[in-house]
C-alpha cells in the first residue's frame, strides 16, 4: 500500500507500534472467527492497562493462547492456567486468563448456535461496518448503544470482561464501526 511520507492521522497513534496498527489493522472489518476470537481476548486482557501494552504483548499472547485457536483455549485446564500465570510475556492475571478460557468456549457455543462468531456479531451493526463522521479524538465515545447490546448479549452468554467499553474498542478495532477522523487517510480507505 502506497502512502504519503507523512500522512495526516488519527492523533491516537503515539509510537511506531501504534501507527503500525492504527495504518494496517484499526478498523478493517474482520470476518475470521479465529482473528475475532484473538481480538476478544486482548480486549479483555488490555482492561485497566494500554492497547500499547497488549500490543507489545500480542506475539507473546499468540504463542502462549496456542494461535487463538477457541477449541484448543477451550480445553485448558488447571495445569496451563497454572503455567500461564508464570510467562512473563503476557499479563499475569488470574481472572483475565480464565475469562480467557471461559470466553474460549462461550465461543464454540456461539458457533455452534450460529454457524460462526463473525454470522453472530456482525447482527449488532446490520451486516456492515457504522461509518462515522468524527471530526476529533474527543468526539469519540467510550461506548454506544451497539457497543451496550453485544455487552449484554455476551454477558448472557457467559462471556467475561465484555463491559460496553470494551466492546466498543472491540467493535472499532475489528472494523464494525469507522472511528478514524474525517482527516485521517484510514477513513475513506476502510469504508
Amino acid at each position: 500500500m502506497a502512502k504519503s511520507p507523512d500522512p495526516r492521522r488519527c492523533k491516537w497513534p503515539n509510537d511506531e507500534l501504534m501507527i503500525a496498527y492504527h495504518d494496517e489493522e484499526w478498523g478493517v472489518p474482520v470476518h475470521d472467527d479465529r482473528v475475532l476470537f484473538e481480538y476478544l481476548t486482548l480486549g479483555g486482557a488490555q482492561a485497566g492497562l494500554s492497547w500499547n501494552t497488549i500490543l507489545r504483548k500480542r506475539e507473546n499472547y499468540r504463542r502462549a493462547f496456542d494461535g487463538f485457536d477457541p477449541a484448543v483455549v477451550a480445553k485448558y485446564g488447571e495445569r496451563k492456567v497454572a503455567k500461564l500465570l508464570t510467562d512473563p510475556g503476557i499479563v499475569r492475571n488470574r481472572l483475565k486468563i480464565r475469562s480467557a478460557i471461559g470466553n474460549a468456549r462461550a465461543f464454540l457455543a456461539v458457533q455452534e448456535e450460529f454457524g460462526s462468531f463473525d454470522a453472530y456479531l456482525w447482527r449488532f451493526v446490520g451486516g456492515e461496518p457504522k461509518k462515522n463522521r468524527r471530526r476529533r479524538l474527543s468526539d469519540i465515545p467510550a461506548e454506544t448503544r451497539e457497543a451496550r447490546a453485544l455487552s449484554k448479549d455476551l454477558k448472557q452468554r457467559g462471556f467475561r470482561f465484555v463491559g460496553p467499553t470494551i466492546c466498543y474498542a472491540f467493535m472499532q478495532s475489528v472494523g464494525m464501526v469507522n472511528d478514524h477522523t474525517i482527516d485521517c487517510f484510514r477513513y475513506d480507505e476502510v469504508s
